[in-house]
């Protein structure tokens, strides 16, 4: 990679520096607006939660803890992985820009593997809300709802996942091509979308998973 590449800089901007702290600024105003929509998901959670605790907790006791636990060890070396690769960026390490672009990408599959199992064992345990729910205990209706927010809350994870997985899959391939020389914007504000999606995850493993648990 040519380190003295000149940064293609949008006419709007007076250089490469400006232009990087308005990508930067505009990846932290949609990452606001996606925290408020995940805000208000979070908020009916906790008002059902303390409405409805005592079946919120025996439903969180269905969730498989194993699975949980396994995908949010995979999501934080995956972070680990996209702030080594950011850095390898910086320091217009080509090589090793794509080998940890590629690494986090593949935790990230791994992590929707992991996620497409346990979803096939939620329907087979009938857990699945409106299409094949089955609830032994008392009070069925708020049983369900717990698995509505948790289907809900865990499946617009996972698009955010997926569109992440996307995103750092194409930024391997342009960096093995060699384009961000001396521009590592794209790979900056692409790892604060990854972090972001950490974030929410660590949030939802305890909020689901472990309030079942005293």
């Amino acid at each position: 990679m040519n380190a003295t590449t000149t940064a293609v800089v949008a006419e709007q901007f007076d250089d490469i520096q400006q232009q990087h702290s308005a990508a930067k600024l505009g990846m932290w105003i949609f990452l606001a607006t996606e925290v408020m929509f995940f805000g208000g998901l979070f908020l009916a959670y906790t008002v059902y939660r303390f409405t409805y605790g005592h079946v919120f907790a025996l439903a969180s006791r269905h969730l498989d803890d194993v699975f949980g636990g396994a995908n949010t060890a995979v999501l934080l070396f995956s972070s680990l992985l996209m702030a080594l690769a950011v850095r390898a960026a910086e320091l217009d390490r080509r090589k090793q820009l794509v080998r940890l672009l590629l690494a986090t990408a593949l935790f990230g599959i791994l992590f929707m593997t992991i996620k497409g199992f346990e979803y096939r064992k939620d329907f087979v345990e009938h857990l699945v809300p409106r299409f094949d729910f089955r609830w032994d205990g008392s009070d069925a209706a708020n049983a369900e709802l717990f698995f509505w927010i948790y289907f809900a809350l865990t499946g617009l994870h996972a698009i955010h996942v997926t569109v992440g997985i996307a995103l750092i899959l194409v930024l391997a391939l342009l960096a093995r091509a060699g384009k961000f020389s001396p521009n590592f914007m794209p790979v900056e504000i692409t790892g604060l979308y990854w972090h972001f999606v950490d974030i929410i995850w660590v949030f939802l493993f305890p909020l689901l998973y472990l309030a079942g648990h005293r």
